[in-house]
């Protein structure tokens, strides 16, 4: 399978998803203009790594905004990996916010409510990373 590599943009978050090892992850801000487009090969990504890999996945998310359309597709992305978790995948997602981003923070607590199998893990983290 190959690795998806999409570099940030002003109103896109950076994806790598590095399928040799499963570990994925989004950085940045999400608000763009079209964000079904935008995610579309994400979700395709996760969904034929789900597929064809038994390898655990995690998947790291740091994202500092996001509009309401990326907030339904997150939403979207996460009832997948729900899924594949209830299934008896190793899924792990780690949400990560600034210390001082409590949007961030309740988003992720929002995200994590509406899990059950998934194993959604909130970290915090200063201005030194």
């Amino acid at each position: 399978m190959q690795d998806l590599v999409i570099q940030p943009t002003k109103s896109s978050p950076e994806v790598v998803f590095i399928a040799a090892d499963g570990r994925l992850s989004l950085r940045g801000e999400s608000y763009p203009e079209h964000a079904v487009k935008f995610y579309e090969p994400v979700l395709q990504w996760i969904s034929s790594y789900l597929a064809t890999e038994s390898a655990p996945l995690q998947l790291t998310m740091d994202i500092v905004y996001f509009n309401s359309s990326s907030s339904k597709i997150l939403m979207n992305l996460f009832d997948m990996l729900e899924d594949a978790a209830a299934d008896g995948k190793d899924v792990h997602v780690v949400w990560r916010y600034h210390e001082e981003n409590e949007i961030a923070e309740e988003c992720g607590e929002e995200f994590k409510e509406e899990t059950q199998f998934l194993r959604f893990e909130l970290q915090s983290y200063g201005d030194k990373g």
